[in-house]
């Protein structure tokens, strides 16, 4: 699917001051689709066509990345975009939710799991979490390993790097963290630099990349919640990633308690992109 079709069927909804573009279809559980870094919702839409045949779909760009708003004085945090997501469903009166998550994105449902795993315990009332599958991530931040443009843009000299990064670096670093036999094509590049620069993208580039330090700060609530919670939890990991890949389907078999892990050995960073009908098959597995 193209982008322009993407947004074409996409909808907002108003978070603060911030127009929040998001995509919905489907009937039945909602499932939750959270995107990463630095793309937009469209990296699902590869699954998107199987998966609204058996569920309620609904999947957001999260501020500051594809058509959702991206203020450029603004203190983004893995947080807030959890506020933003819980506000989505709220006012959709949804309360319970699957979801399934990639890369910055496993990041916001640690933070939402552990949430839920908080009110839960206290008997407050809030989204109800039915279970998880993350793809490739930083779950750890012991084992993340960024890329060189992304440790630039969390220097002081970010915003200049962000606003010298071009396709073609863009291109580069894509190829680095993809399989060998999946490569992104031509039209997957440029579909992800007209999310990445759409509403001048750029010039918050490097104030998005903050969370990487906030994965340090909060390892303990976020790592915790993946460690105490009964939720049915699944990873669904690239093993040819060198961000997140093997080494950290090892450090997760490692701290979680009865794992399930499912690794794509030819596959690397975007699964849902290189390999969508494999994830497919084996999501659906997880879920039956």
């Amino acid at each position: 699917m193209k982008v322009s079709e993407w947004k074409d069927t996409g909808q907002y909804f108003q978070f603060k001051d911030f127009p929040i573009f998001y995509r919905e279809g489907g009937e039945g559980e909602t499932l939750l689709l959270i995107h990463g870094f630095p793309t937009a919702s469209w990296d699902w839409h590869k699954l998107w066509h199987k998966l609204v045949q058996e569920y309620h779909l609904i999947a957001l760009d999260m501020l500051g990345f594809g058509f959702s708003a991206k203020p450029q004085k603004h203190s983004y945090s893995i947080l807030e975009q959890a506020d933003i997501i819980e506000s989505l469903l709220s006012s959709k009166g949804i309360s319970k939710v699957h979801i399934l998550s990639h890369d910055y994105g496993d990041t916001v449902a640690q933070e939402l799991l552990s949430r839920f795993e908080s009110k839960k315990n206290k008997s407050i009332e809030g989204i109800s979490i039915h279970s998880i599958c993350f793809l490739n991530g930083g779950l750890f931040p012991e084992t993340h390993q960024p890329l060189l443009i992304q440790r630039l843009l969390m220097s002081p000299l970010g915003a200049l790097i962000a606003s010298f990064f071009t396709k073609e670096k863009l291109a580069q670093n894509l190829q680095k963290i993809f399989g060998y036999n999946t490569q992104p094509s031509q039209a997957d590049i440029t579909a992800f630099w007209e999310l990445i620069t759409y509403n001048a993208g750029k010039k918050v580039f490097h104030l998005l990349i903050r969370y990487m330090k906030e994965r340090i700060k909060y390892r303990k609530r976020w790592v915790g919640a993946l460690q105490k919670t009964s939720c049915p939890m699944l990873l669904i990991n690239g093993s040819m990633d060198p961000i997140s890949g093997v080494h950290m389907a090892k450090r997760y078999r490692e701290l979680i308690p009865d794992p399930k892990v499912e690794s794509l050995a030819t596959i690397g960073h975007f699964p849902l992109l290189e390999a969508p009908d494999e994830v497919l098959q084996v999501y659906q597995s997880f879920r039956r």
